[in-house]
């Protein structure tokens, strides 16, 4: 299945998340795509897609809220998937406007959102970032849980191709059919 993977990232590190996901799609054998939501003019190339962005100030960076906007249409037509990073010291969802991201969810069609914590190097922010992550109390480092995001993609996968989850047991009955093939 050929699959785009686009994340708004404004210092990488939600970047980083999205490289792991389309690695880990890659790994169960689909063909992915990861390209910056400016950079996405159509999804006629693409079966699934997974668009994810970094939060600032709760609410998802302009670039994956426009690429929503623009091919919204497209997106309700296939198997789409969101993901969040936030705060490097609290999920993305506590950081997340609720309704926002519900809405968003709606006018897509996407299946599941997901939150993740993320990364925070104060050396490349702006002051207002600085002064915004001063008054959330964020704590510097890097937090991501990146065998989190590994799983949520094995899920992903798991839903595109149920029968082809490397990773879930094989029930007797299918491994009969299985040898019949």
């Amino acid at each position: 299945m050929r699959i785009l993977v686009t994340v708004a990232s404004r210092h990488q590190g939600t970047w980083e998340i999205g490289e792991v996901i389309a690695r880990r799609l890659r790994e169960r054998g689909h063909e992915v795509d990861q390209r910056a939501p400016e950079d996405v003019t159509s999804l006629a190339d693409h079966d699934a897609v997974v668009i994810g962005s970094a939060v600032y100030t709760a609410h998802w960076l302009a670039a994956a809220r426009d690429l929503a906007q623009r091919l919204a249409d497209e997106l309700r037509a296939r198997p789409v998937w969101i993901f969040s990073s936030g705060l490097a010291t609290q999920p993305a969802n506590s950081a997340n406007s609720p309704l926002e991201v519900a809405a968003l969810r709606e006018r897509i069609g996407a299946r599941t959102h997901r939150s993740f914590r993320g990364r925070l190097d104060r050396s490349v922010l702006s002051f207002t970032e600085r002064a915004i992550i001063a008054g959330g109390r964020a704590r510097e480092g890097d937090h991501r849980d990146m065998a989190a995001v590994a799983a949520w993609a094995d899920e992903i996968a798991d839903s595109l191709d149920p029968d082809a989850a490397p990773n879930r047991p094989v029930a007797a009955d299918q491994r009969s059919r299985a040898v019949r093939a």
